[in-house]
């Protein structure tokens, strides 16, 4: 994959990337800005054709709006279990060969991805295309094993955190960019999309120094590393198994409010396509804000188990407000603590998970968190708009829009008992 003198070379160059580091400059070093680089750049270019996929999925099928809606559904569905299925085998890889040549070889396929997309003839090499998508999505778990390498344990949230912002900001600048070019002409994006990608494997491959040496490596077979081994030994930790039924609840609660928001807001204030956007973009520059500056002082202050405590309990009471509430005002503002709860606990939740693995698994653990998100944007998006499907129909019993937040909150408020009940888990370090 890569020449023995250039992977001992970087292997060397480890200690010295991990020695930049200190108290103060996790985020500031030269190696963490690169990998955070090449995470906006990849999430920009994922981003691309999210605006123009369900208009090219009419295109290709030829069918009615609610035809390309179950479609695209599909479609969302074929991404995530490909993600749940592959995302522990590929951080299982880093830790076997190194974090550069699976992060190369992830941005490479997810080039190709998009090509795949781009000169797709049927809807059926659409789905072929997804699926790979969601193969090579490994990008962020990567990307996190490579920040827990070169980060100290008092670190390591903020470390999180900043690649969570990279993601963030991704997230914002690919839909803007990817819209503007839709206009031009519907495949336009996904182009794009494949040329960030591969510009990103070049800037990568010269730029990007390996994280994890050598000696370091997992020896484990890979055929231990499936979805399956990855289940049965997140169920042997008596610390790491909660916190991942906690990150399953939230991200699930998280994934369905996102399915849901457009529709409920329409029913509950009377919104359109311009406030629900508006509302949104809040949510984006706010998660963006909390994850790159505030997860590091909140962390500071409160502990990595209080922080998750703190943050879903947060989250719970704002789900608890918009379940009820009536106000646009309230609407619009009210995201903005929920973000701050739930941005911080989750880098909080991984920066603790993480402490209680060696480092040659750091990659096979971060792969494990990303197959349970992958769970959770097939869970919540179901969840969610099945519970305002019943509770807007004429056969409920009661009209009650936000119900599937009011069960919402409940949940994280389970969620936050698991991070204040981890305190006593946790070992002493």
């Amino acid at each position: 994959m890569w020449s023995r003198s250039r992977e001992n070379a970087t292997a060397d160059a480890a200690p010295a990337v991990r020695s930049t580091l200190d108290g103060n400059s996790t985020v500031l070093s030269p190696s963490t800005l690169i990998v955070l680089s090449t995470v906006v750049i990849n999430m920009t270019g994922v981003g691309l054709f999210w605006p123009i996929l369900p208009m090219l999925v009419q295109e290709l099928s030829g069918g009615t709006v609610s035809e390309t809606a179950a479609l695209y559904g599909a479609l969302s569905v074929v991404y995530a279990l490909m993600q749940f299925i592959f995302a522990p085998m590929m951080g299982a890889l880093s830790d076997r060969f190194g974090r550069r040549p699976v992060l190369l070889t992830a941005l490479t396929g997810m080039g190709f991805d998009a090509i795949l997309l781009a000169l797709a003839p049927s809807i059926a090499w659409v789905f072929a295309g997804r699926a790979l998508g969601g193969i090579f999505g490994a990008t962020f778990s990567v990307a996190n094993a490579y920040m827990a390498d070169i980060s100290k344990d008092e670190d390591r949230a903020a470390a999180f955190g900043m690649v969570g912002a990279a993601f963030g900001i991704g997230f914002i600048l690919g839909p803007l960019l990817g819209g503007v070019l839709g206009e031009i002409d519907l495949r336009l994006p996904v182009f794009a999309a494949a040329g960030l990608s591969f510009l990103n494997v070049g800037f990568g491959w010269f730029f990007l120094r390996e994280s994890l040496p050598e000696k370091d490596r997992s020896v484990t077979p890979l055929f231990k590393t499936n979805f399956i081994a990855t289940f049965k030994w997140l169920a042997t930790s008596p610390v790491i198994l909660p916190l991942a039924v906690a990150l399953l609840i939230a991200n699930t609660m998280q994934r369905g409010l996102e399915s849901i928001w457009v529709l409920f807001t329409g029913v509950q204030y009377g919104w359109g396509a311009r406030e629900a956007g508006i509302s949104l973009a809040i949510v984006g520059i706010s998660y963006v804000v909390v994850q790159g500056f505030l997860v590091k002082r909140i962390v500071a202050r409160l502990g990595e188990a209080m922080t998750i405590a703190a943050g879903f309990s947060l989250s719970a009471v704002m789900y608890l407000l918009l379940s009820v509430n009536e106000s646009s005002l309230v609407g619009f503002i009210g995201t903005i603590p929920h973000v701050i709860g739930w941005g911080a606990a989750g880098p909080a939740l991984q920066a603790l998970a993480s402490r209680q693995v060696a480092k040659n698994q750091q990659g096979y653990l971060q792969g494990a968190l990303t197959s349970i998100t992958g769970l959770a944007a097939v869970a919540g998006p179901v969840i969610a708009t099945g519970t305002f499907a019943w509770f807007t129909s004429e056969n409920a019993p009661f009209a009650f829009p936000g119900a599937y937040f009011l069960g919402g909150g409940m949940l994280l408020f389970v969620a936050a008992w698991i991070g204040s009940a981890s305190r006593r888990t946790v070992p002493a370090d």
